[in-house]
């Protein structure tokens, strides 16, 4: 069960020391939607008692040592005049974009996370889980890194084409995103969050090379990280799904808490280039392993990640991605059961 000690735990990887324990996570929303089964994910997207209330239990039930707010891309995009649809369960995805014009980008709104869109309901529900956790599991809020933020609102494709024709109107784009977000995790935090799960896939090593990255995404994504971290003092998590141990290297500079690896990643490989200088966490693949597998084979695969990875600290234990909705619910406790005996 959720225990006291647990934020200092995770301060304790963030600072690349070994933990009292070793804290266990999993991205589990989708999952816990169903084995809640109350509500679908489009109800419990729009109101932050349900958010609450799925999240709650499934910490009570997995023994999660965090609660993980990220619930769908879509919060911030809808006030700012994207096209998003979610349908039952189905989670919400930005489906018509802006135009790529820099008028675009000045007519954009002057957002306010309290009250715009569905934004309050999201920190209803990290208020809620913080008054009734406290400070025995992590709570964690969310935001788009800017470059993502980019792809979301322009759609990935054009997103791309700007960065390598018209630089400056990313930049414009990456710095409006930047002025919101700074906002919107000092709302998240002042709501209770402890961490932010900061997510920018669309810079993953699939699509930009390292060189690319260093030019393009890191100076607005480094503003932002060193504000939330060293101004406000809350964790940064974050996740680009990376694989590729060069470009893990090139995010050190940002100065997050912590990254978290993709299903694909060779997790010892990572471990050993990135020991003293980042924590890391990761890496168990939800699909083969917590849909496709068994118990036993999630076992060895739990125990093959914490030798590789834990030993010396800097080290989380969580999924590589989103669980898969359909995940039997013996796989997740075999998952957390197993990861909970092998982290003191």
């Amino acid at each position: 069960m959720a225990y006291q000690g647990v934020i200092e735990d995770f301060r304790s990887i963030r600072e690349l020391k070994i933990p009292r324990r070793v804290p266990c996570v999993a991205c589990s929303e989708e999952f816990d939607v169903r084995w809640h089964g109350t509500y679908t994910y489009e109800e419990f997207c729009q109101d932050g008692d349900k958010m609450f209330e799925v999240v709650k239990a499934s910490i009570e039930e997995f023994d999660y040592d965090w609660a993980w707010l990220q619930i769908d891309d879509c919060f911030e995009f809808e006030p700012a005049g994207v096209g998003c649809k979610g349908d039952g369960n189905i989670l919400r995805a930005t489906t018509s974009y802006l135009p790529a014009t820099s008028e675009s980008v000045r007519a954009l709104p002057t957002m306010d996370p309290e009250r715009d869109g569905r934004m309050p309901e999201k920190l209803k529900a990290i208020r809620r889980l913080r008054q009734h956790f406290g400070n025995t599991v992590l709570i964690t809020g969310s935001i788009a890194a800017p470059f993502s933020a980019c792809g979301l609102m322009w759609g990935l494709e054009q997103a791309m084409i700007v960065m390598l024709d018209d630089p400056k109107l990313l930049h414009d784009g990456m710095e409006y995103w930047l002025g919101f977000y700074k906002g919107y995790i000092r709302a998240q935090q002042k709501a209770g969050a402890h961490a932010i799960w900061l997510g920018d896939c669309n810079a993953f090593s699939g699509l930009l090379s390292v060189e690319q990255y260093e030019r393009y995404v890191l100076p607005q994504t480094k503003q932002l990280v060193q504000y939330a971290e060293k101004e406000l003092d809350i964790i940064v998590w974050m996740h680009n799904s990376e694989i590729r141990l060069p470009h893990v290297l090139s995010h050190i500079p940002l100065g997050v808490s912590i990254e978290n690896m993709g299903p694909a990643a060779h997790m010892a490989e990572i471990r050993e280039g990135t020991r003293g200088k980042q924590a890391i966490s990761g890496n168990l693949d939800p699909i083969e392993m917590l849909w496709r597998g068994n118990p036993e084979s999630i076992a060895n695969e739990v125990n093959r990640i914490m030798a590789a990875c834990a030993p010396g600290g800097g080290f989380a234990l969580c999924t590589g991605e989103m669980n898969p909705r359909a995940v039997p619910a013996e796989n997740m406790h075999a998952f957390m059961d197993t990861a909970k005996k092998l982290s003191a």
